[in-house]
């Protein structure tokens, strides 16, 4: 269609006050959403910048690092990971790790300038067994003066108990796409066991990280459901990781990929989603996770721009390749950014 055949559709025509009411709301509807995501991109970029400024420092962003203390062997099998045993990744399964190896990692992290310090490890749930271990290594990380967050599957009340005991700030657990989606990427678990989990730890007075992966096949209805599912949360979550799908050769998903390119989702669209997040979720930190090393530096100027302000550092993620220190300091100084300096909005709320 040539340029001056385009219309503006209704959606283009929504007002700043509709998009941007500088309040946290719960109540977003999938249309309102939709809608978000149907906008002209530079408006779109706007609004989200608009609401980012509103609540957060400029320029600044939060750097955290994540260690795999348990790799491989899980018996889940989401179409996306390559620590499932389902998939033929070629990734072995490790035991947990000692609990001085992990507090050796998270001092060198906290000495590269990170401030938060995720744990995870490929387990359905924790066996009660090892939750003396796991609970010593959030000890001995918050001992060091870093935030600490777990990701370790589904929890009973009894485990997010002592892991809120122990200090833990954080605990990890995402919905990974859309509900009506979810049943195409995982089948060993069903949508409301992620809530029921988010529930207990939120219940145990841990903050909350949650969010998911874009770019697995998914429509767009499907990415605005995703940002739906976490906007309507009687809370939302403090922090929200909005990942890129790495596709990894053995796994349901990664081979699927490889093999369809034109199912995964181009840049913008990954900006258009962050961008949702950070409108429909204004005091939330909005983290770009997986999937990081691999775009350009203008993409991820774009998701900045969008509202992201926390990251990721160091070379590694859980079992896939991060951008790396040097390539982070090299774009920091590209944009002028700097790291988080202060607490994060929605934790400075819940202390009020």
């Amino acid at each position: 269609m040539p340029l001056h055949d385009q219309t503006t559709t209704k959606s283009a025509a929504l007002s700043p006050a509709e998009v941007h009411s500088g309040t946290v709301r719960t109540d977003w509807t999938r249309a309102e959403i939709a809608d978000l995501f149907d906008l002209p991109f530079l408006k779109l970029m706007w609004h989200a910048q608009e609401t980012h400024r509103s609540w957060h420092a400029a320029g600044e962003v939060q750097l955290c690092t994540l260690l795999s203390v348990k790799t491989g062997g899980c018996p889940e099998d989401c179409g996306y990971c390559s620590q499932s045993v389902h998939h033929k990744s070629g990734l072995n399964a490790d035991k947990l790790m000692d609990v001085s190896a992990v507090l050796s990692a998270a001092a060198e992290a906290k000495a590269a300038g990170s401030q938060r310090f995720c744990m995870g490890a490929a387990w359905r749930e924790p066996k009660d067994r090892d939750m003396d271990k796991v609970v010593e290594m959030v000890a001995g990380v918050r001992a060091l003066g870093l935030e600490t967050c777990m990701t370790l599957g589904m929890l009973t009340d009894e485990q997010a108990r002592r892991l809120k005991e122990a200090g833990l700030d954080y605990y990890n657990h995402n919905i990974d796409t859309s509900p009506e989606n979810y049943g195409n990427v995982i089948t060993t678990r069903n949508f409301q066991d992620r809530l029921d989990t988010l529930e207990r730890v939120r219940a145990s007075g841990i903050s909350v990280c949650c969010g998911g992966i874009v770019g697995m096949g998914e429509s767009r209805a499907d990415r605005a459901g995703f940002i739906h599912a976490l906007a309507t949360l009687p809370c939302h979550p403090e922090s929200v990781p909005v990942n890129a799908l790495v596709p990894i050769k053995g796994t349901v998903l990664g081979d699927r990929l490889n093999e369809t390119a034109e199912a995964r989702i181009d840049d913008i669209e990954f900006v258009r989603t962050v961008a949702a997040a950070r409108i429909t979720m204004p005091r939330s930190m909005v983290r770009l996770s997986a999937g990081r090393e691999s775009m350009s530096a203008s993409t991820q100027a774009l998701c900045f721009m969008a509202g992201a302000n926390s990251i990721f550092t160091g070379d590694r993620l859980l079992t896939t390749g991060n951008a790396g220190a040097a390539a982070d300091a090299h774009l920091f100084a590209q944009l002028g950014l700097v790291p988080l300096r202060g607490e994060e909005p929605a934790r400075l709320a819940e202390a009020g």
